[in-house]
């Protein structure tokens, strides 16, 4: 495990970017807030991370006290890595990031990579209240725990319970809401998001 490195500056800031600040960390931390993750799982939703500088960020992560690892019994019996109390704090951080960051999405790049679930915290931001919700984009499903405090935020594939919401929308649109430049109230009323469902977030989602 190397050693860590550190700004050497009295300042919270950069104390704070002596455990984070490191290329892939935050992302890894995007990763796992779906929940605890298999090294294969992560090495494929994170494009571009060779497979050494993702096991040496994992160390790093759980020598910081930000990530712990752990087997899953049989017949899993595979290694899983999840987000510590203190992991989960970064949450609004990425969340703040993401939302200075709008400005930097443009237009998609041939050489971006994407995958569903990246949309979930964009999202995220723009549900109020409670409850669980399930997204179909064209690029696949995902879900979200909308006013979760503890456990995963977000997941990839179809809602692993009967949702109290169920949305459907085309990237352009989703792509919009992540850039800021479309709320989610205002394409559910523009028909560019369809809400179904009998709970209460889907009802206050329709009468917007």
């Amino acid at each position: 495990m190397s050693p860590r490195r550190s700004y050497d500056q009295y300042c919270s800031a950069a104390r704070a970017l002596d455990v984070v600040g490191d290329r892939w960390t935050l992302l890894i931390v995007r990763e796992l807030l779906a929940g605890p993750r298999r090294y294969t799982d992560l090495h494929a939703d994170l494009p571009g991370v060779s497979t050494d500088v993702l096991a040496s960020r994992l160390k790093d992560m759980e020598r910081d006290g930000l990530t712990t690892r752990r087997r899953l019994p049989p017949p899993g019996a595979a290694y899983v890595y999840e987000l510590t109390p203190r992991g989960r704090q970064l949450l609004p951080v990425l969340q703040t990031l993401g939302e200075w960051g709008r400005a930097e999405l443009g237009e998609r790049r041939p050489t971006d990579a994407v995958r569903a679930h990246w949309f979930a915290l964009p999202l995220l931001r723009e549900l109020e209240g409670e409850g669980l919700v399930e997204v179909a984009l064209e690029e696949g499903r995902f879900h979200v725990y909308a006013g979760a405090e503890d456990g995963p935020v977000y997941g990839d594939g179809p809602a692993p319970a009967e949702p109290d919401a169920r949305l459907a929308l085309d990237t352009a649109t989703c792509t919009a809401v992540a850039r800021g430049e479309l709320s989610v109230p205002d394409a559910v009323r523009d028909g560019r998001i369809t809400v179904t469902g009998d709970g209460t977030l889907a009802k206050a989602l329709r009468e917007g």
